[in-house]
């Protein structure tokens, strides 16, 4: 069984930090894309930032500058560290793998339950 585990959400105000974190568990064989899908109120999820095996960053025209993601292999966890948070920020964080589980050939995407970040003036 595999599973992500986000933290780290909260609220702040704006112009605050706040760093998320996800850790994915279970029977792991490999793990590709990890990254980061929000959602606020009213909106459609949207695409903040990810990271593949080999390092590679995407991230959305909206936080760029202001977000970094960056993961830890060895702990197959991957962050978000978020600075000069804005009210617009203030969504549904979910945090997304592509993971391969042991005795599996294909990769499946898997997302964790969300972190709430709340962004206050």
């Amino acid at each position: 069984q595999v599973q992500l585990v986000e933290s780290g959400g909260g609220l702040v105000q704006t112009g605050g930090s706040l760093r998320l974190s996800c850790i994915a568990s279970g029977s792991i064989s490999s793990i590709n894309v990890m990254g980061w899908y929000r959602q606020a109120p009213g909106k459609q999820r949207e695409l903040v930032a990810d990271t593949n095996k080999g390092g590679s960053t995407n991230y959305a025209d909206s936080v760029k500058g202001r977000f970094t993601i960056s993961r830890d292999n060895v702990k197959n966890t991957v962050y978000l560290q978020m600075n000069s948070l804005k009210r617009e920020d203030t969504a549904v964080y979910y945090c997304i793998a592509d993971i391969r589980p042991m005795r599996r050939w294909d990769y499946t995407r898997y997302e964790g339950q969300g972190t709430q970040v709340t962004v206050s003036s």
